[in-house]
């Protein structure tokens, strides 16, 4: 078959595949436009799912009638100043969507500039131009595409329903309005109520209002806000709380130069800042902003522009990291707090009372009145069906206890119940302690500072300890003997199925080694060689920790109990332990007030 040069309307169709995937592809080209052309407000309206209508208006610098002339020409782009692709300082660039999408549907353009008289409008139906003809428009551009895909019907075999594709439309528009939250944004269609979100003021408080407009009240409240900077490369934005996650990475929003994208990198690096906070299954919701000179950044690696290439990809990894770190470690205590208002709404009862209480009632009269000559006091000894043991550790009444406690952040410890949860009084409410969870942090902090410091400390056990294990799992242990021993954990081979424990890590006192090293060697087996040593070491810690804490139903003294609040009051991320789950929750003293009827 000869070579031949194929007709430009295959060749724009071809290329229209490259840009155009679906109408949510549509909508993120011509709002790009709309924030290139200096828009403060942009409308977008769908209807079938974008398939039939889209229409984006904008009171943007609209175009005059000599650019509107070559607009849907291929590689025709108003974005670049000069040839240099490496200062890319807008959205759009390549030239492509307008021809694109003229080029596989209905595509009606209406613009005015300042300069102009009145608006011109161009028609372009699968690839056909119609003359320029004067239109009617106050000022910026309407842009109305119908029929997506008619000329090109193989492609609408591929897309979803309706209810599908505005739904990804409505992702799309979410991401830029979280860019720019200095723009008004207006979304409308058959499949959904209108939304608006107002522009707002600049600064964090005002992206912080966009995003929690965007993803709910529940994000604005457990927001943190991070922030860092090095050598030029700038990143900052809010971070939920790790009482706030979800089953996927879908909650995670990136944004670098204002350009929403998809980076492994990225996502990466925030799962390593996490990774002391979170379980392995739960992901945390985040908006990050990385900023930094164009010329450090490649947009251009992607035709549909959501993917980007860093030239210093360390520095930029490094700084997210350290950003999610140091807000996280700054609120550490207030995020357990959120949890508060789970357990206030568990108080609260389900059901409306179906009586009207009465003014004249009498107690005496009531059948269940005391008997003669309990005087009507509460002295007596309880009735027996209230008589249901005392708690685990009440000191209400030591003498000894000291009463400035309350004013300290965990307050003073008042009684311990069910052998589990520590009942601590503040000044303005109270707080409820998982002493396992709270001490299992305690213990990985000090392991994780022993182990960047000198070492951790060991005891050499005076008579080893064999613990028998399948052959597969003493294998795995033995090959990782020396990460072990940085812990002060310290086996050996004892036979194909057993290993010596020799000396175990002074920090975790007594320890059932056959437990612990089950464990180990479970999280072992999901390791790879790409993970890199320091979280392969957290890891050996985080179970180290579990194993040497506090552990649930071990009843303590009131001391113990103090002592164990001032800790973690010392101790940075204290509001989880290692695996995710609260140490505490609090409870103001208003909010209970209210659940009687006091407030």
């Amino acid at each position: 078959m000869p070579v031949r040069q194929l007709p430009e309307t295959i060749v724009n169709r071809i290329a229209a595949g490259e840009v155009i995937e679906r109408p949510a592809s549509v909508v993120k080209e011509l709002v790009e436009n709309a924030i290139d052309a200096g828009a403060s407000r942009i409308d977008v309206f769908s209807d079938g799912g974008g398939r039939r209508k889209i229409v984006i208006t904008d009171d943007g610098g609209g175009m005059t009638h000599a650019d509107l002339a070559i607009a849907t020409d291929r590689h025709a782009t108003s974005k670049l100043d000069d040839e240099d692709l490496m200062q890319i300082r807008t959205l759009g660039f390549r030239g492509e969507a307008l021809p694109s999408i003229g080029a596989i549907a209905r595509l009606s353009i209406a613009t005015r500039h300042a300069s102009e008289p009145h608006a011109w409008a161009l028609g372009v139906d699968a690839g056909t131009r119609a003359p320029i003809a004067p239109a009617a428009l106050n000022h910026g551009t309407r842009v109305e595409v119908s029929d997506l895909f008619y000329a090109t019907p193989a492609r609408l075999k591929f897309l979803k329903t309706d209810r599908t594709e505005a739904e990804a439309i409505r992702d799309v528009v979410r991401r830029l309005a979280m860019a720019r939250s200095d723009i008004a944004f207006t979304l409308a269609g058959e499949e959904r109520a209108p939304v608006t979100w107002s522009a707002t003021l600049p600064g964090a408080a005002g992206r912080l209002t966009r995003l929690g407009d965007i993803l709910g009240t529940e994000f604005r409240l457990s927001a943190i806000e991070v922030a860092a900077e090095r050598d030029d490369v700038r990143v900052d934005g809010f971070a939920a709380a790790p009482s706030l996650t979800r089953a996927n990475a879908l909650g995670q929003f990136l944004f670098v130069n204002g350009r929403p994208v998809r980076d492994k990198l990225i996502l990466g690096a925030v799962r390593a800042a996490y990774a002391d906070y979170l379980p392995r299954d739960r992901h945390p919701i985040v908006a990050l902003f990385v900023t930094l000179d164009s010329a450090e950044v490649d947009v251009n690696v992607h035709p549909a522009k959501t993917e980007v290439r860093f030239r210093n990809a360390g520095l930029v990894r490094g700084l997210i990291v350290h950003a999610l770190k140091d807000g996280l470690a700054r609120e550490g205590r207030r995020s357990a707090a959120h949890g508060g208002g789970e357990a206030l709404d568990s108080f609260r009862p389900s059901y409306a009372p179906s009586f009207t209480p009465r003014t004249n009632w009498d107690w005496r009269a009531s059948p269940a009145a005391p008997a003669q000559g309990f005087a009507g006091g509460f002295g007596e000894r309880a009735q027996a069906g209230f008589d249901v043991g005392a708690p685990s550790a009440d000191i209400r009444d030591d003498i000894d206890a000291p009463t400035d406690l309350v004013d300290r952040p965990l307050g003073a410890a008042r009684t311990q119940i069910h052998d589990t949860y520590i009942v601590a009084q503040t000044r303005d409410g109270l707080i409820v302690v998982d002493q396992h969870a709270a001490h299992e942090r305690i213990v990985y902090e000090k392991l994780k500072a022993a182990l960047a410091a000198n070492g951790v400390q060991r005891q050499i056990l005076l008579i080893p300890e064999i613990v028998e294990l399948d052959e597969s799992t003493v294998e795995k242990l033995v090959a990782r003997g020396d990460e072990l021993a940085s812990f002060g954990l310290a086996i050996e081979s004892f036979g194909p199925g057993a290993v010596a424990v020799r000396e175990t890590p002074s920090l975790l006192g007594a320890t059932d080694a056959r437990a612990m090293l089950r464990d180990l060697a479970e999280h072992m087996a999901e390791w790879d060689e790409a993970l890199p040593l320091e979280r392969r070491l957290m890891h050996v810690a985080a179970t180290m920790a579990c194993h040497g804490s506090v552990r649930a139903g071990r009843r303590l003294k009131p001391e113990e109990m103090n002592a164990l609040l001032r800790e973690m009051e010392d101790t940075p991320n204290s509001g989880q332990c290692n695996h995710g789950r609260p140490t505490y929750v609090e409870l103001k003293l208003t909010d209970i007030e209210k659940l009687f009827g006091r407030r």
